[in-house]
């Protein structure tokens, strides 16, 4: 196996760990959002991880950079759900 694919699978696999690292605070999401935005928040986790296993080996460079993408729409969707609707623990 060349080097460059051994690096491409290593990317891959990086990202999709990053992204079950992300899900249990989607999961944890209930504690704060309502019901609509947990179910919104876990089709945006479900989306992520799809395309992750889509692009696995045709995108193995963005397939790690979607662990990032997740936190930055788990971080934004509760600080704006909790600052502009009123979320509360």
């Amino acid at each position: 196996m060349e080097q460059h694919a051994i690096a491409h699978r290593v990317a891959a696999t990086v990202g999709v760990l990053g992204l079950l690292a992300a899900l249990p605070f989607y999961i944890a999401s209930g504690l704060v959002a309502p019901l609509w935005a947990i179910l919104a928040l876990w089709a945006a986790w479900l989306s992520l991880g799809l395309l992750a296993l889509r692009w696995f080996r045709s995108h193995p460079w963005v397939v790690l950079v979607l662990p990032l993408v997740a936190a930055g729409v788990w971080w934004l969707s509760l600080t704006l759900g909790e600052q502009l609707l009123d979320w509360q623990a």
